[in-house]
């Protein structure tokens, strides 16, 4: 197969991100004055569950289900998940989120060859937009072609709606592409829009179920562009 695009995921794919998404969640909790704690082990389990808000709903439908029947729930939730954003976004500004090993020449080399480059994620946008102006700082501001973020899929992963928005607008279909993911959820939602699948795992998705994936990797550091048409051309082959 010819590799026209390659779309990656972006908490513990570009980036490790998740924990300063966890000290963001608890920073937004006792600022609301929540008695909330999620420790890093159970901020693992919780990661089950993709995007922000999502999350919450679900810890509070298992630990505190009466939070859930105050007047405008809803709201509340979207107001706690927001100042956990603003949280978030300053510890990645202060230069607390690296980006994982081999993601910055990778990226590089893929552009140098003439393969377009995409995200498709479930966290927000302006989630996103701080890391790409931070910890990939580095890269020219239009080397993601197209980026697709929460706020593009009312369904997460591991529902496939965030790869097929983001083929939509590459005017690619999914054997064109490589999706690049750390989790079990993102390999559910690559493969169920047709596209094959790298894993890049993380410290906190090493349990997940990989599935269908090409591969499963510690990271992108010895990956370049001859392992990946080798992993591809297995699938054209099968």
């Amino acid at each position: 197969m010819s590799l026209q695009a390659v779309i990656f995921d972006v908490d513990g794919t570009l980036a490790d991100t998740e924990e300063a998404h966890r000290q963001a969640f608890n920073a937004a909790f006792d600022a609301f004055g929540l008695p909330w704690h999620w420790s890093a082990e159970l901020y693992a389990e919780l990661l089950a569950v993709a995007g922000g808000k999502e999350r919450i709903a679900h810890y509070c439908r298992l630990a505190d289900p009466a939070f859930l029947q105050q007047q405008d729930a809803g709201g509340l939730i979207a107001r706690l998940h927001a100042h956990k954003t603003q949280f978030y976004e300053r510890r990645v500004a202060l230069g607390e989120v690296p980006a994982r090993p081999g993601v910055v020449r990778l990226i590089r080399a893929l552009r140098a060859a003439g393969v377009r480059v995409a995200i498709a994620t479930t966290t927000t946008r302006a989630n996103v937009d701080v890391l790409l102006s931070t910890t990939l700082g580095e890269l020219p501001a239009d080397t993601f072609e197209v980026i697709g973020a929460g706020e593009q899929a009312a369904a997460k992963k591991p529902a496939p709606d965030i790869y097929q928005w983001v083929l939509d607008r590459l005017g690619l279909t999914g054997a064109d592409c490589l999706a690049i993911e750390d989790s079990g959820n993102g390999v559910r939602a690559a493969l169920g829009a047709g596209i094959p699948v790298l894993v890049t795992e993380s410290s906190w998705t090493r349990d997940d179920d990989f599935s269908g994936a090409l591969a499963v990797l510690p990271d992108l550091a010895d990956v370049d562009l001859q392992r990946l048409g080798y992993w591809l051309g297995q699938v054209s082959a099968a």
